[in-house]
């Protein structure tokens, strides 16, 4: 089965830097977009940033500014550049890829990002 396999994250303190990385396990076709989510505690799952082939970006008011999203076509990867950290970005950060229909989503296994103030 395909996993999303995702590395970084960590402790910050606030104004720092982290960056996220996500690959699958095995290639998949088609995929539409990638993105990144984050659920922090007792909050829902929220989006955070997300990518389409075509390159077109969208982000969270939240985040404008700060996180940069990219992607790598030819390796089915996304990242995730954040900058300025917030003791507010604290979360647990989730990598998706979005296939052309009806396949469903796939999602990564989730990766602490903790900022201290």
């Amino acid at each position: 089965q395909v996993q999303l396999v995702q590395s970084g994250g960590g402790l910050v303190q606030a104004g720092g830097s982290l960056r996220l990385s996500c690959a699958p396990s095995e290639y998949i076709k088609s995929i539409v977009t990638m993105g990144w989510y984050r659920q922090a505690l007792g909050n829902e799952r929220e989006l955070v940033a997300t990518i389409t082939t075509g390159g077109t970006t969208n982000y969270a008011d939240s985040v404008k500014g700060r996180f940069t999203i990219t992607r790598d076509i030819a390796k089915n990867a996304v990242y995730l550049q954040m900058n300025s950290l917030k003791p507010e970005d604290t979360a647990v950060y989730y990598c998706n890829a979005h296939p052309s229909p009806p396949r469903p989503d796939y999602w990564g296994q989730g990766t602490q990002v903790t900022v201290s103030s």
